[in-house]
This record gives C-alpha cells, structure tokens and sequence, in this order.
C-alpha cells in the first residue's frame, strides 16, 4: 500500500507562521505529499520535503515566484492510478469543469483546492478530493482544518479526511 499526504490552501505566512505539527506528522508515512496551491511562499515545500517528495501547483494567491516555479496543474501515477492535482476546478460553479479536467487527462483521483471546504466525491469511477485547508480558516469558510490522505493498493483507492 501507499500513502500520498494532501494538503492545499496553507496561505503561509498570511493565515499562519507554519505548517500545524499535528499534519506534518500524519504525513510522515506517504511515500509523497501533493500540495493544491495557495502556498503563498515557496518556503512551504521546504519543511514537506523533509518528509516526502512533494508535488505542488500554483493557487490563486501564491506569490509571483511560485507561480513562475510551480504549474497550475500536474499529475502522478501511483501503480496503476492517475493521480491529478490542480487548484482551482470551479466547484463553486457547479462540477462540470471538474468532470472535465478529470476526462481529458484520464485522472482517477483529482486533487484540488481553493475553497478551504474538505470535500470526497465519486462520479463514476473518477474521485474528487479537496483536503480543505490545514491552517486557521477565516470567514467565510467556518470550517474546521483539514488535510487529506489517500490510501492505494492495485486494486484500490481510498480517501480520507483527517482533522487537524
């Protein structure tokens, strides 16, 4: 089995001085981390890093040098399953560019982020997770911090919400 850590929307130093410890050590087991975007700073990788490999994607509010560093969508594969990740999928406008973005690049699982709400969906055989946001919410997302973690054998994929 392996384990891929999630997080997205840490908007460090803007909503904390760091990644929480409680994260930090759920993701000690991943064989590597996939942040969503909305790092604000580079330096963010830099202590995931130290745990796991970590593939990152730009966000909305990151800095100009990240998004010149980082793509705005990426992907991995783990066995047999596409792993995507980009920030912003529209959700807030309904699923179909989601669907989308899932379709035309053959993604199993499509991480994402922005709206700081932790969020698990099935269409069809396709997941959707967005791990919410680690760092102390602000209005008008008044919900708890979360991260993510998805579970992957050959056979199967399992994700879950972690509080924080």
């Amino acid at each position: 089995m392996k384990i891929v850590g999630l997080i997205s929307d840490t908007h460090i130093p803007t909503r904390a001085k760091a990644i929480p410890g409680k994260a930090l050590d759920t993701f000690k087991n991943s064989s590597f981390i996939i942040h969503a975007g909305d790092l604000i700073q580079l330096s963010v990788l830099n202590g995931l890093e130290k745990i796991a490999p970590v593939i990152a994607v730009c966000g909305n509010m990151d800095r100009h040098d990240v998004k010149e560093k980082l793509p705005s969508i990426d992907s991995v594969r783990v066995y047999d399953w596409k792993i995507g990740v980009t920030h912003d999928v529209g959700v807030l406008w309904g699923t179909s560019k989601m669907k989308r973005i899932a379709k035309q690049n053959s993604f199993d699982v499509l991480i994402f982020g922005h709206t700081h709400r932790p969020t698990i969906k099935r269409e069809n055989r396709a997941f959707f997770v967005n791990p919410g946001s680690p760092t102390n919410p602000m209005p008008p997302f008044l919900v708890k911090p979360t991260i993510a973690l998805l579970k992957i054998t050959k056979e199967k994929i399992e994700p879950e919400i972690i509080q924080i």
